[in-house]
């Protein structure tokens, strides 16, 4: 399938050229996807799509357009790059758009290290229902749960980039997904909680009946929830919640907000963002992990770095465009879909791990929320000021002692990282790997 779609490629650019585009890129990606849902022990839904995409940026004199397009006729492309050189004919000048140079190029990437396509043929529909029916029975044997909505799903997704700088490149990749819903009591009684688990190779998937049985757990674990006290708490971000926080770190050092200025951390390039002993690593290349990738989507070449190191925040997140607004060299971050053109995003995280468990970091939390749901967020982009919804457990003397429901927590992103405590508890096949962490201090609105 790469190679058809680096044939795909090669025409759009080849059309771009006889349009009149200076230079352009294109992209081609094509997937398969099924999904099967199962409730009340009937089928609910059973989905299937396939389909492929094709997208074009052309630049001319300074300005860009980005065209794309479902059907790959050669007609369409002839008239996709027509009309993507008219648009930038009519675009504003953008001195900082372009293409990267060749020196810049991404070469000699090793496809087989990632390991980022399972080998197994796709699962046929049936067996995917019968994985979600298993997750269903399991966590229906629970007492207590009255209904559960299971989900088994799978996916198959190829790309392929090119450019006129005489770059080329392509990879696939798979996905296997298997989820459950759980439900318990009735009306304003309710209460549903869930687990899910997704492998990019379905061998290394957990059982489907671990998976029921976990979503059935928490689900009874949330009976009898009462709203928390108000007042100032210290607070545990489960493992399940806590790569948040880190995620608000990373898009205030998105190379789009620092050059728009309007982010919270646009003065604390080389300052401490995070308590010593902390680092926050960016590693794309690591095997059978669902963001690796061997190139960026300007053909760069990506690398593992140390977005924080020691506390220190290092660097921005960069693509070409945003690099060159700020004086910089891109870090290989740029990311896109076939219709738009490309902005910077991060692969994979990884914040240090502390050397005690979550158990433990409740220990030291004392009297406390330990948070493991949230809902809604206001954070304000410029101030880094926080509030969200949340649901957890409420902890007494560093126990849990019941389940609570219906709060805010708030404070100021700028503090709380800099009292981030981790525990150990990171999950090794997570994107952003990044454990349960303890905040003090958080603002609680409660009861």
């Amino acid at each position: 399938m790469t190679a058809y779609l680096s044939d795909l490629t090669q025409a759009l650019l080849d059309a771009a050229r006889a349009a009149g585009a200076d230079s352009a890129d294109a992209l081609a990606a094509s997937g398969t996807s099924v999904a099967i849902s199962i409730r009340n022990g009937a089928l609910e839904q059973a989905e299937r799509s396939e389909g492929i995409e094709i997208g074009l940026r052309v630049l001319i004199g300074g300005r860009q357009a980005c065209v794309s397009a479902s059907d790959i006729s050669e007609p369409t492309i002839r008239a996709l790059a027509e009309r993507g050189v008219a648009m930038a004919a009519e675009a504003p000048v953008d001195p900082h758009a372009g293409l990267a140079g060749p020196d810049q190029l991404a070469s000699g990437w090793d496809l087989a290290t990632l390991d980022l396509s399972d080998p197994a043929a796709e699962p046929g529909a049936a067996a995917l229902e019968q994985a979600a029916r298993r997750v269903e029975a399991s966590a229906m044997a629970a007492k207590g749960i009255t209904q559960v909505e299971a989900t088994a799903a799978y996916s198959k997704r190829s790309m392929h980039l090119a450019a006129s700088n005489g770059f080329s490149g392509g990879y696939g990749r798979t996905s296997t997904s298997l989820s459950g819903v759980a439900f318990t009591g009735q009306g304003t009684d309710m209460q549903r909680d869930y687990a899910g688990e997704y492998r990019t190779h379905a061998a290394d998937m957990p059982a489907a009946e671990a998976i029921g049985h976990l979503a059935a757990e928490r689900t009874l674990q949330r009976v009898g929830s009462v709203k928390p006290p108000t007042g100032t708490f210290p607070v545990v971000y489960d493992e399940r919640v806590a790569s948040s926080l880190i995620g608000h770190l990373l898009s205030a050092i998105n190379g789009s907000s620092i050059a728009r200025g309007s982010s919270w951390a646009r003065e604390l390039l080389g300052q401490q963002v995070l308590p010593q002993g902390l680092s926050l690593i960016e590693d794309p290349h690591r095997s059978r992990t669902s963001a690796s990738r061997p190139f960026d989507a300007e053909g760069l070449p990506t690398r593992r770095r140390g977005i924080v190191e020691d506390g220190v925040l290092t660097g921005w997140v960069l693509d070409l465009a945003t690099a060159r607004k700020l004086g910089m060299a891109s870090t290989g971050n740029a990311a896109r879909g076939t219709a738009a053109p490309p902005s910077p995003s991060t692969t994979n995280i990884d914040l240090t791990q502390g050397a005690r468990s979550r158990a433990d970091l409740l220990a030291d939390m004392g009297s406390g929320l330990l948070i493991t749901s949230m809902i809604g967020s206001t954070i304000n982009p410029t101030t880094g000021d926080y509030s969200r919804g949340a649901s957890g457990f409420w902890v007494e003397g560093g126990k849990i002692l019941h389940p609570v429901h219906e709060c805010t927590v708030a404070g100021n992103l700028r503090d709380m990282l800099l009292r981030l405590i981790p525990a150990n508890d990171a999950r090794p096949y997570l994107s952003n790997r990044v454990p349960s962490l303890l905040v003090e201090g958080m603002t609680i609105a409660g009861a």
